[in-house]
């Protein structure tokens, strides 16, 4: 009987270790090819601050993704010149400038980087007891390297943070010890500006759910980014009809079809829409203490409001998930209370 009980434990550790396992396995950012290093020409890449070169017929690794953002981003912090002359290279992808070194700017490794979303926005950086807030001004290129364009230098890695020397120097690191740095970073999602509310031609919105519908002179806030996602992201549910003449006005974006009321789907506020990346894939809401898994169908968009594509509805704030009437009756929410819940979320 015990040598019973020592099996069966044993069976069951091994198991929720092959769980956890698979798990991590599945929020890997793996490797998605390699490229052959090619001799730099005469004078063609510059080792300022003790950059590499690119050895003849070397493979190197190439990434199109990065780790998960969290609050707690684990990072390698590196050092690069974002001047003219400096071993960045060309001009910053973000706004077509060169940065004098005495200004905390950063590059992201291009999964981080995102398509240009984080372009302009500040980070924090961790490290060596320090913080430091730097603008995001240009990409470190994971996918490519090994030519003119990126000097002669391998691809980044997935997991840098390439800073200025005014970043190092912000942290108190050493000279003597500048080159790599273990640290972490995490971002604030801040407003990108306002709109004006204009006034509702009559019949041209709906009040489905009691929709808001937007004030001629009213501001409104909008959004590019959304709170870092996370194994439990915080989030505001909100109610939503996908259905044809509903209030979510046209098609929903993934797909360009209406979606029952009847149907557990939900519509993301910009950043964690996340130009389409989110389509089609499931999440997991969890609130009044019950879960539901839900499709990822259209965006709520936090950039633009107050327009017949948007209903005449205001722009959507950076923390929703917009959920139809079926998410609401799946969490077990009286009618009575639909509108607004405190929930939290995660990709299933």
């Amino acid at each position: 009987m015990k040598n019973q009980i020592c099996f069966t434990s044993f069976a069951l550790f091994f198991f929720l270790l092959l769980t956890k396992w698979s798990g991590v396995e599945a929020q890997t950012c793996k490797p998605s090819g390699m490229i052959r290093g090619k001799k730099p020409p005469p004078g063609q890449c510059n080792e300022e601050n003790d950059s590499e070169c690119c050895v003849q017929g070397k493979p190197y690794t190439i990434y199109k993704c990065s780790p998960p953002v969290s609050s707690h981003t684990k990072a390698t912090l590196t050092i690069n010149s974002f001047q003219k002359g400096g071993d960045g290279g060309g001009p910053s992808e973000c706004d077509n400038k060169y940065h004098p070194d005495d200004t905390p700017v950063v590059a992201l490794s291009t999964g981080w980087f995102n398509n240009k979303q984080r372009c302009l926005n500040y980070i924090t950086i961790y490290g060596n007891g320090r913080s430091v807030k730097a603008k995001v001004v240009d990409e470190c290129d994971s996918t490519m390297g090994c030519d003119a364009d990126h000097d002669y230098q391998p691809p980044c890695p997935n997991n840098i943070v390439d800073a200025s020397k005014a970043v190092w120097k912000a942290l108190g690191v050493p000279l003597s010890d500048w080159g790599e740095l273990d640290i972490y970073w995490s971002e604030t999602c801040k407003l990108s500006g306002k709109i004006k509310g204009k006034k509702t031609p009559h019949g041209q919105y709906s009040k489905d759910n009691d929709s808001d519908c937007c004030v001629h002179g009213k501001s409104y806030t909008i959004y590019k980014c959304s709170p870092p996602v996370s194994s439990h992201t915080k989030a505001k549910l909100t109610i939503n009809s996908f259905e044809k003449g509903g209030d979510g006005g046209r098609p929903s974006e993934c797909d360009n079809k209406y979606h029952s009321n009847n149907t557990p789907v939900v519509a993301l506020s910009r950043g964690w829409f996340n130009n389409k990346k989110r389509c089609l894939s499931y999440i997991t809401i969890h609130g009044n203490v019950r879960s539901v898994k839900t499709k990822v169908v259209d965006e709520c968009d936090s950039t633009m409001g107050c327009d017949p594509n948007h209903a005449y509805q205001p722009p959507c704030p950076n923390n929703i998930i917009d959920g139809s009437k079926a998410v609401w009756k799946a969490l077990g929410v009286p009618k009575s209370d639909w509108g607004e819940l405190d929930i939290y979320w995660s990709d299933a």
